[in-house]
């Protein structure tokens, strides 16, 4: 016990010099660096990501909107109002096609929905 004392004592009593830490901001949402998920349906996440992308995209972070958005779908592929979401925020990044994509979908599981006209008029208008 007293060998372990005096280790860690002289552990505290030189400490390692360490580089200064690098000022810089973590990515906001950088899907490349987090690990591969597996996704499983999950309705309860998928709904919690869409709350989280519509408080990214009032905030007016688009991209960190458009994961969330992205990520919901993949929780649960069948959830109509993760791909609308997701078409507006890919909007706002001036991603046309991926806006469209998610749109169509939005359009196939919810072709009764109140925002369809609405979304058929918007997917015209980018062709």
């Amino acid at each position: 016990m007293a060998l372990f004392c005096a280790v860690l004592g002289a552990e505290q009593k030189a400490p390692k010099e360490q580089p200064p830490a690098k000022e810089q901001a973590p990515p906001e949402e950088d899907e490349t660096l987090q690990p591969k998920k597996e996704y499983a349906f999950n309705p309860l996440q998928a709904e919690k990501e869409v709350k989280t992308g519509q408080f990214y995209l009032k905030k007016g972070s688009y991209l960190a909107a458009a994961n969330r958005f992205q990520e919901a779908t993949k929780w649960n592929p069948g959830y109509a109002e993760a791909y609308f979401w997701w078409g507006e925020a890919e909007e706002k990044l001036k991603e046309s096609k991926t806006a469209r994509e998610a749109w169509s979908k939005f359009l196939e599981l919810a072709p009764e929905d109140k925002r369809a006209e609405e979304v058929k008029k918007r997917l015209a208008a980018h062709h």
